[in-house]
């Protein structure tokens, strides 16, 4: 009690001008999230929190800011850190040096591999940077009863990691059957959360008016899933936050600006959701999503209230968000607000990035046990396991890719066969999909086809398949199916393309199958040579294969999906047979 009294006649001093503060901005022009303009003056922080802003004069360090504005540091309300496929501690080194001092993650795609293990490492993880990093705690693991991840989390297994400091609320609710039929294990975990935080994440795919109704009843308070104005609207008026979601595979921000106005916009922020780590480096994260927003017409300053103030709310995080007394010293320094090119980045006063550089002192991170690095754990699969039967004359349920999206489109068209089986066809742009269990032995192979890959030989495989995270493979032969499986169980998980019976690019993600153990510009490294590898074996590179390939086996996103179960039709939320009924 001493001690804080203390620090509070501390901050009320500086801030009255009669002690110095510990830092001053000065001549800065610094955004007002709060009336939406610019205003001249110092910033004096003490302790790395605002204590006024005006003209000050003493501290212990002034920087100038010659004029240039000063905003507060950008917010990603939804992010999945293992779709990066590096460990917290690097993720911070990438997202840190553009303008993202906080992020609000969801490890359900650890927690699908290894429960809680998974999210305390992602925790203890987390802990060595200066980066942020909020965690919601995974609400479906697995993310229906149709598919088999390597645990299943219920709320008396969540419950107490309520207790960590850095947990904050329920994340992404998938399951809407078992919200709509008020499923008592669902209703358990929303309840449990409710004890502790209001802050429940949605995920309302497809869902119509009735179904946000029943979403907002339960409690869920903010969805990632609109994809065009009608759907972000119909939310909105039922009281729910919308994140704008500007990810790798997953890219709705240009529809979905247009239902932006003054009006409405403090109900609406923006997150990236799955981002791999070469587009984060090159692209950017939340000042990506801003930049992309200023373009297509949205005024500046309400582009950064969204990417700062507006998401610092939804989450009850009342210091953050904002240049003004009270708030953290979260802060970014820029020459341009159209450009949105990041100059300094300031975590709790300190500089941790400049020049597009990370620059806080470099902390060791957790070595995971050994039960983090031996999860691809998978059954003898032969060719006799990959054959699909089509009956001479039926055609088939096939799987259509949308570029840039994670929906898909159902269609069924006539393949080509033999001896009863189907053969993949490089001109009908239709190959093979299959999801191999990869957690125990279950022995499990869902089968599939798959169009608009675009591959015109070999195949490629992944561990990275949400949200479940069995082994996906996509291929045009077996042979080559079968050595991209071969290469995943021997690097213990990862991504591999393979050409001609030959592995010719690949990345190790040995932590859960997922997250690399390397430094993240090697790990940029290997990414780029994948891609690379990519280039010989396909038509295309409009989209990014292998995170659509990773979403391909998701049974909450329509239309149809694949899991280790079989195919899956999420409309009507049933296994259907891969040959098509006969009409």
């Amino acid at each position: 009690m001493k001690a804080k009294i203390e620090q509070l006649k501390r901050n009320i001093f500086a801030a009255g001008k009669k002690e110095p503060a510990d830092l001053i901005i000065k001549n800065a022009r610094i955004v007002d999230v709060f009336n939406l303009e610019i205003i001249d003056g110092d910033i004096a922080v003490v302790d790395g929190v605002i204590v006024g802003i005006g003209e000050y004069k003493d501290a212990r360090e002034v920087i100038d800011a010659n004029h240039r504005y000063i905003t507060p540091s950008f917010i990603d309300g939804h992010v999945h850190i293992e779709s990066s496929m590096v460990t917290p501690k690097e993720f911070a080194k990438v997202v840190l040096p553009h303008g993202v001092t906080t992020v609000v993650t969801d490890p359900h795609e650890i927690a699908n591999v290894l429960g809680t293990e998974g999210i305390l490492f992602m925790l203890e993880d987390a802990k060595s940077t200066p980066l942020e990093v909020l965690f919601m705690l995974p609400s479906c693991v697995p993310a229906t009863s149709f598919e088999n991840a390597g645990a299943v989390l219920h709320a008396k297994e969540l419950e107490p990691l309520f207790s960590q400091p850095a947990v904050s609320g329920l994340a992404e609710i998938m399951d809407y059957p078992a919200v709509m039929n008020a499923e008592e294990p669902m209703l358990e975990k929303i309840v449990t959360a409710l004890n502790y935080s209001d802050n429940i994440d949605g995920h309302a795919a497809g869902l119509d008016a009735t179904g946000i109704n029943i979403y907002r009843t339960a409690g869920i308070r903010t969805d990632h899933e609109c994809v065009s104005p009608e759907e972000a609207k119909e939310r909105l008026q039922r009281g729910m936050y919308v994140m704008i979601r500007e990810g790798s595979a997953a890219k709705n921000l240009t529809r979905l600006i247009p239902a932006v106005h003054p009006g409405n916009a403090r109900r609406c922020f923006f997150c990236t959701d799955d981002k791999h780590l070469d587009e984060l480096i090159s692209e950017g994260s939340i000042d990506h999503n801003v930049r992309l927003a200023i373009s297509l017409g949205l005024d500046p300053i309400l582009a950064i209230q969204m990417a700062s103030l507006n998401a610092a709310e939804c989450f009850g995080l009342k210091t953050k968000g904002a240049i003004a007394p009270g708030f953290d010293a979260d802060f970014l320094i820029m020459d341009d607000l159209e450009k949105i090119k990041v100059d300094k980045v300031f975590k709790a006063g300190v500089l941790v990035a400049e020049n597009g550089e990370f620059t806080a002192p470099a902390k060791e991170g957790v070595t995971p046990d050994p039960t983090l690095t031996n999860t691809v754990q998978l059954p003898a699969v032969g060719k006799n396991s990959l054959q699909i039967p089509i009956p001479h004359g039926r055609q088939a349920n096939i799987i259509g890719i949308i570029p840039n999206q994670i929906v898909t489109k159902k269609h069924i068209e006539t393949v080509v066969t033999a001896n009863g089986c189907f053969v993949p066809s490089v001109e009908k742009d239709q190959v093979k999909l299959a999801v191999i269990e990869r957690h125990q032995r279950k022995g499990n192979i869902g089968l599939g086809i798959v169009k608009g890959l675009g591959l015109k030989s070999g195949a490629i495989a992944s561990t990275v398949a949400h949200d479940s995270h069995n082994l996906v493979v996509a291929g045009t032969t077996d042979r080559d199916i079968l050595a991209a499986i071969t290469a995943i169980e021997a690097m213990n998980g990862g991504l591999v393309v393979v050409d001609n019976g030959h592995v010719i690019g690949s990345v190790s993600l040995p932590i859960a199958g997922l997250i690399s153990m390397k430094n993240y510009l090697v790990v940029k490294e290997e990414i780029l040579q994948l891609h690379e590898s990519l280039k010989q074996i396909t038509a295309s590179d409009d989209f990014n294969l292998f995170l659509t390939l990773s979403f391909l086996s998701l049974p909450v996103i329509p239309e149809l999906k694949l899991t280790d179960t079989g195919l899956f039709d999420v409309t009507a939320f049933q296994h259907i047979a891969v040959a098509a009924d006969e009409s």
